[in-house]
Order: structure tokens, then sequence, then C-alpha cells
């Protein structure tokens, strides 16, 4: 079985998940620009939001061995990839790429698959939390200090939004403990350990460690000493079923295949909608800054924004080819400004 994506400079942009919660949310966003072609395993459900858009839908089940061809002009995926086969098939063909979807080890694996491929177009792994929208935003902080020593990311999950089954993959990690960065130096922390009291967007919330990849990539590239993820929940009885379950060890004895649905009931409930909201705080060598993030959309299109402002990155003109990461981009005050634009607030905490 091979994949055959070959660049187009006048193809469509190959949406992989394109009709799920966050790929119909992107699509909308890049319609009035470019073509679309949008995937996934059941064509079918993508026909309304096709019609809608003047897509094309196409069936690529990322579980089933059938070959795929398409010449995109650019691949986005927004559903895990877990034998990269997108990603593979994307820097074969020369392709822009973005990847919105994955967690930690699976992004560091994929970033050693494609310098492994020496890719000749960009791949951006904007897998941060909301598609690398808090990466962006912990940059432009950064950049206001002259250089953040300390960056620490609070999340408000709304439990009533809208999600796909993929938004609470995190919950599969949360009994494998973690390597994050500390005064400079690396240490191990365990998941859903070290809990507090943060105000986020004015609710007080319980949060507490999570394993995020902007944990990893803030200090490869602004040079952070200290980046710190911590969730916690709009709902308090979430949050206190989650610690409890953390405390008894289930995540550490139920981790595998067996106690999936178990595991993913925890949280996984979508409401009809709700906000995003994240708080950043970056601290300087003499200075602190702290922004507040809300999406009234919610969490999937936040997520959603990020994947397109991702599209824009890998397709500017100065774009590079290799393995790059969201807050490598050149114009983080435009990417804000964008965000904006779409009616999210990004405002002093």
């Amino acid at each position: 079985m091979t994949d055959n994506l070959q660049y187009s400079p006048n193809g469509p942009i190959l949406i992989v998940g394109g009709y799920g919660t966050v790929g119909s949310e992107l699509a909308r966003l890049c319609a009035p620009s470019w073509p679309l072609l949008l995937t996934g395993r059941n064509p079918a459900k993508g026909e309304t939001l096709a019609a809608e858009l003047g897509a094309t839908v196409r069936r690529w089940d990322l579980s089933d061995q059938e070959p795929f061809s398409a010449s995109p002009r650019a691949v986005i995926s927004t559903v895990n990839d877990p034998e990269d086969r997108v990603l593979r098939a994307a820097v074969r063909g020369g392709i822009p790429y973005v990847d919105v979807t994955r967690w930690t080890s699976r992004m560091m694996r994929a970033a050693t698959v494609a310098t492994v491929l020496q890719p000749t177009a960009p791949v951006l792994l904007s897998s941060g939390w909301m598609g690398g929208i808090v990466n962006l935003v912990a940059a432009s902080l950064s950049h206001e200090l002259g250089g953040a020593q300390n960056v620490e990311v609070a999340i408000r999950y709304d439990v009533n939004d809208r999600a796909g089954k993929d938004s609470v993959d995190f919950i599969d990690r949360l009994g494998h403990d973690y390597e994050v960065r500390r005064d400079g130096k690396p240490e191990m922390v365990s998941p859903l350990s070290d809990a507090q009291w943060v105000d986020i967007g004015g609710h007080r919330t319980k949060v507490a460690l999570l394993d995020t990849p902007e944990q990893l990539t803030l200090p490869l590239t602004l040079g952070v000493k200290s980046a710190t993820t911590r969730i916690g929940f709009s709902s308090n009885t979430s949050t206190t079923t989650l610690l409890a379950a953390k405390a008894l060890g289930f995540f550490r004895w139920g981790r595998g295949e067996r106690w999936t649905g178990l595991r993913r009931s925890l949280l996984y409930s979508p409401g009809q909608g709700g906000s995003a909201v994240i708080r950043i705080d970056a601290r300087g060598h003499e200075e602190s800054r702290s922004l507040t993030i809300t999406d009234p959309a919610g969490q999937a299109h936040l997520t959603a924004l990020g994947g397109y402002l991702g599209l824009q990155q890998v397709l500017a003109a100065d774009a590079t080819a290799g393995v790059m990461f969201p807050e490598s981009r050149h114009d983080i005050a435009g990417a804000l400004a964008e965000l904006q634009s779409h009616d999210v607030s990004i405002q002093a905490a």
C-alpha cells in the first residue's frame, strides 16, 4: 500500500478529516480563498458540507490499506494519523503540510519521520493546544518581554462544548509521566499533579498538569527555561472525578485498549456549544505579562483557526522547507490580528 500525493500549485487544499467537528470549521474558514478536497471514512457524511462550500469529498480511511491518490496544493490533517500515512505521503510528494492533532510523543515521532524523509516543502507540526494558538500567543508575550524565562498556560476546558472523538485523546496519556523544562533543566512530572486554583477569564478554575506539545517546543524555539501547561474543567465535578481517578491509580492500571471506553467516558459527553478560554502568564528577566484568550465559538473553532493560520504559514512566500512550529512564524502580530478578526478576544488577564 502506497499513498500517492503529488504537489500541484493549482490543486485544492486537502483537509484530512475535513467534515469532522474541527475539519468542518476549518473548511468553512478556507473555502473563500481556496478550492477544497475533504476526506474521511464516510464521504456521505460530508456531502452536505461539500455542497455548501463547493468542495469535493472523497473517502480516505487511514485504517484501511486501500491507497489514496490526489494532487493538492497543501495538506492539513485534523485526525489522528498513528501510522504517519498522511505525513509520509505529503512529504514524499513535496507538499506543504500542517498537523493539528498530535500529542507530544507522536509529534516528536512526526518530526523525526519528516526529517529523515528530507522534506522539500514546509512541515508545520501545530499540535500545541488549540492548533498551536497557545504557541503563537506565548511567542507574542515573549517578544514583548525581550525573551520569556517562564511560560505558564492554564486551560479551562468547557465540558458543554462541541467536541469530536479525537478531542479527548489526551485522556489516554494521563497514565504516563512526561518531561518538562524547569529552570532550564529536564524534569519528569506526573499528569494531573501540582493542582492549583487560577482565574481564567473570570472563572476560578482548579487546574492540574497536562502533557501538551508546547511544553516541548517553547524551550526549543523561544529559549524559555520553564514551560508548564495545566488544565481544568468548567464542571467542578469533572475536575474532581479526574483527580480522584488519578489518586486511585486508574490511569495507570487502566491504560490498555480494554479500558479505552471507560477512560473517555469520564470526559467525552459533547454538548451543543461553549467557549474556549485560556490564560497564559509569561515572565521575563524583569517584567511579567498575562493574557486571556477567549473564543465564544468554542474549542473546535479555535483549533480550526490554528489550522487556518498554519495553512497561511506554510503557503507564505517566505516559508522554507523543513520541520517548523507555530511560534516560528515570522508575522506573529499578523496572526493575532487575524484571530481577533474572527472574534477571538486576546486581553490582559
